[in-house]
C-alpha cells in the first residue's frame, strides 16, 4: 500500500523517529519505505547494533557486503548507500567520512521492447479497466503506479493532457493524452464517479489525500475531482485511521493480469508493465521525435538515461543493412 502508517505524536524508538524526520522532510512514501528498509537491514548485519554506535566502517562493511555475499545489483548497492548517506548526514547529522567500499559493476543492459504487433496482441489479452491501465502506459509511457494513481482532476481533455503527480523522485509531469484514449477514458471516469456516489450514500466515499492536502482541504476527499480513475473493486481499511474507503487498484493485481496476457500472446520475452513505457519511448524515437522531448515525457532527469532507447529502434544492429539480405 502507498499510504504512510500512523506514528506517535512524540516518537521513542529510532526507526519512528526517524520515519517522523522524513516525513517533515516532505520526502516521498516510497522513498521513506525504502530508507527504513535499509536502514533495518544495516542494524540487523550488525547484530542489532545502534547506529550511533557505528560509522563509516560499519557501512562500508555492510555495502561490500551486499556485493561479495548478497550478490546485489549496481542499483540495489546505490539505494542502501543512499539510505545510509541520509542516516547518518541528515538524521545523526554525522556525514560518513571518505567510504571505502567494494562496489558492484554495473552491467550494460538494453530495455525489453514489444514490437508493435507484440503491443497490440497483449493489450487485446486485456479486458476492461486493465486494458485501459496498459494503453495509458504504452500511449502515454507512463509507470504503472503513475497511471494507477491517476486522480480526476489529473486528466484534461481540454488539453489532451495527463497530469503526473508525485511521479519518481517525486515530480509532476505533464504527458499526452492519446486520442484513442479519450473517450474510454471519459467512460472509466464516468464509471468511478458512479461508483463514488454509490460510496457516499453508503458512507463510505472519502479518498486517501496526503497529509498535508487533507489539512488544507478537509473536505476535498468526498469531492469528484479527487477520486482516483481506476478504483479498487472492494473497499479497504486506512491503516492510518481505520476508515473504511476505496482506494486504487493495487500494481500486483494489475501486473498478474499483465503477466498472464503475456503468456498468451506467446511471446517470450522477460516483459512487463514496465515494457509497455520502453515501447513508448522506442515508438516516438522511430517516429522521428527527438530525445529531450521524449525525455520530458518519460520524466527522466538526465538526457543518458533517455538516450538508451537509441540502441533498440526498430532497426537492430545500428541500421546497417546485412548483406545476406539483398545477396541471397
Amino acid at each position: 500500500m502507498d499510504i504512510p502508517s500512523p506514528l506517535p505524536a512524540q516518537p521513542t524508538r529510532f526507526l519512528d523517529k526517524v520515519r517522523s524526520f522524513i516525513r517533515l522532510r516532505g520526502m516521498a512514501f516510497k522513498t521513506e519505505k525504502t530508507y527504513l528498509f535499509w536502514i533495518k537491514r544495516f542494524i540487523r548485519f550488525h547484530d542489532r547494533k545502534h547506529p550511533e554506535a557505528m560509522g563509516t566502517a560499519e557501512v562500508e562493511a555492510f555495502l561490500s557486503h551486499l556485493v561479495l555475499q548478497a550478490n546485489v545489483s549496481t542499483a540495489t548497492q546505490r539505494v542502501a548507500l543512499n539510505a545510509l548517506v541520509f542516516l547518518y548526514r541528515e538524521f545523526l547529522g554525522r556525514p560518513l567520512e571518505d567510504l571505502s567500499f567494494e562496489r558492484a559493476r554495473r552491467p550494460k543492459r538494453l530495455p525489453t521492447v514489444f514490437s508493435p504487433e507484440e503491443a497490440k496482441a497483449v493489450i487485446s489479452n486485456l479486458e476492461g479497466e486493465y486494458r485501459l491501465v496498459a494503453m495509458l502506459l504504452y500511449g502515454s509511457g507512463l509507470r504503472i503506479n503513475e497511471a494507477l494513481r491517476l486522480r480526476v482532476k489529473d486528466v484534461d481533455f481540454d488539453m489532451q493532457q495527463l497530469i503526473v503527480r508525485s511521479g519518481k523522485g517525486d515530480k509532476d509531469r505533464i504527458t499526452l493524452l492519446p486520442d484513442r484514449l479519450v473517450e474510454p477514458l471519459r467512460q472509466q471516469i464516468d464509471s468511478a464517479l458512479h461508483q463514488h456516489q454509490a460510496d457516499l450514500l453508503k458512507g463510505v466515499g472519502s479518498v486517501y489525500l496526503p497529509a498535508g492536502l487533507a489539512r488544507k482541504y478537509p473536505n476535498a476527499n468526498e469531492e469528484p475531482a479527487w477520486q482516483y480513475v481506476f478504483p479498487a473493486a472492494e473497499l479497504s481499511r486506512d491503516p492510518r485511521s481505520g476508515v473504511r474507503r476505496r482506494h486504487h487498484l493495487l500494481d500486483r493485481t494489475v501486473q498478474k493480469h499483465f503477466r498472464r496476457a503475456i503468456l498468451d500472446s506467446g511471446i517470450r520475452k522477460h516483459a512487463g508493465s514496465h515494457t509497455f513505457r520502453h515501447s513508448f519511448a522506442t515508438r516516438l524515437l522511430e517516429a522521428g521525435y527527438d530525445l529531450r522531448t521524449i525525455q520530458k515525457l518519460l520524466g527522466h532527469s538526465d538526457l543518458r538515461t533517455t538516450e538508451i532507447y537509441t540502441h533498440v529502434v526498430r532497426k537492430g544492429g545500428f541500421g546497417v543493412r546485412s548483406p545476406v539480405d539483398s545477396a541471397l
